[in-house]
């Protein structure tokens, strides 16, 4: 019998708040659910926003992933289980406090990849919704990854984090992941009838040399809906343009994997 395959890991990593990261996380999660992937998905903001927005309290949780990597839990015993039929490593408020910690530790950047490796053959893919800077935790996702999406609204502003963003990249593939990919731009909050969104759009693969993967993810109110009740766009908006958007990234990710 052939080994299995391990999973490719992929972090969502954008400095800027607000550019649709975690929805970006739970939607295409549920995405690779559907079409027949063992999926885990990563919490690792503090503000445990994917937490919440997939069912769970982050204020109720028992273990989580701070727990995990101050070494007080294994990854597989905090792992959750939610409706979209993706798995969740889930965050609480005291994951703030994990940076300070892991400041003091030696190989400190290598923590996540270290728990991560324990379960990676149980899955076909684990996506990583990293905290909105470029601290200890988001080292840690870009060490463990073999690939990065950039989520970025198509705004003329949400142009100025990418090339921060690409630096520390830069330095991780020198220093810490020579694997290190970046898989491609995702444009988020997409108005169609703006000529600046489409301006925006254009410019913005030329300008870093990077692929833009398609279709952008227009900006609906369905996305708002989703988290009350704990599910993915996919779920609570089967047919709307949001869920199908995500469906085809999805599709044109799974096809490089």
């Amino acid at each position: 019998m052939a080994p299995k395959r391990k999973a490719t890991i992929i972090a969502l990593a954008n400095q800027k708040g607000g550019v649709a990261k975690t929805t970006s996380v739970a939607s295409l999660g549920a995405a690779f659910a559907e079409a027949g992937k063992r999926v885990l998905l990563v919490d690792l903001d503090p503000q445990a926003c994917l937490t919440f927005s997939l069912g769970v309290d982050p204020d109720t949780v028992e273990s989580s992933v701070h727990d995990v990597l101050l070494g007080a839990a294994e990854l597989a015993d905090v792992v959750q289980t939610c409706a979209d039929g993706v798995d969740l490593v889930p965050s609480s408020i005291e994951l703030a406090g994990a940076e300070a910690v892991l400041l003091g530790r030696p190989a400190r950047e290598y923590v996540l990849q270290g728990a991560l490796d324990t379960v990676r053959k149980d899955y076909d893919v684990i996506l990583l919704d990293c905290s909105p800077s470029l601290g200890v935790l988001t080292l840690n996702a870009l060490t463990a990854a073999q690939g990065l999406v950039v989520p970025m609204p198509c705004e003329m502003l949400s142009h100025r984090g990418v090339g921060q963003l690409l630096d520390t990249v830069a330095d991780v593939k020198k220093i810490l992941n020579k694997k290190l990919r970046v898989i491609g731009i995702l444009p988020t909050l997409y108005d169609g009838r703006s000529t600046h969104a489409r301006e925006v759009l254009e410019d913005v693969g030329q300008r870093y040399g990077l692929p833009v993967l398609s279709p952008p993810i227009p900006k609906t109110v369905r996305f708002a809906e989703a988290p009350a009740v704990g599910r993915s766009i996919l779920s609570t908006a089967r047919s709307s343009k949001g869920a199908t958007a995500y469906r085809e990234v999805a599709a044109g990710l799974l096809e490089q994997l």
